[in-house]
């Protein structure tokens, strides 16, 4: 019975723990179409539209996910600065060969960019061969949850 009441205490702090990072957090969303698959991380993810968002912003952790929520991903990344502040917001990739990695974000006005790190597929692709990088636009919209 003391057993049961000290998880049961347990739970519901963990509980309020876990719920008030989330109460009037406010996050960049980043949207971008993707016209063919790419890789976030270790998951492929296939052509379409999907969201960049930082579920925490104490981490280095961005949420990938497609419209439809059937896709979806954590990656990491560093914040790299710049000397300057983003013209555009946009999204690069790095392509080896075929395959295309999710490289980097870029926001507006921001100066600094979110480089994903490599996952092994795209630093066993980096032996290999050089990088070719592309940018696709993206767009930045600020959301409370």
């Amino acid at each position: 019975m003391h057993t049961s009441k000290k998880m049961l205490g347990l739970m519901a702090l963990l509980s309020v723990l876990y719920a008030i990072p989330t109460m009037a957090q406010i996050t960049n969303k980043v949207t971008f179409d993707a016209p063919s698959a790419f890789y976030a991380g270790n998951a492929k993810m296939p052509a379409g539209s999907y969201t960049a968002t930082q579920p925490n912003v104490d981490d280095n952790l961005l949420l990938i996910e497609d419209g439809s929520g059937s896709h979806s991903v954590f990656v990491e990344f560093v914040v790299a600065p710049s000397d300057t502040p983003q013209a555009q917001t946009d999204v690069t990739f790095n392509k080896y060969g075929n395959v295309e990695f999710l490289g980097a974000i870029r926001i507006q006005g921001q100066n600094s960019e979110m480089q994903i790190l490599p996952s092994k597929a795209e630093q066993t692709a980096a032996k290999t061969a050089d990088a070719e990088k592309h940018s696709l636009s993206a767009k930045n919209t600020v959301e409370t949850k």
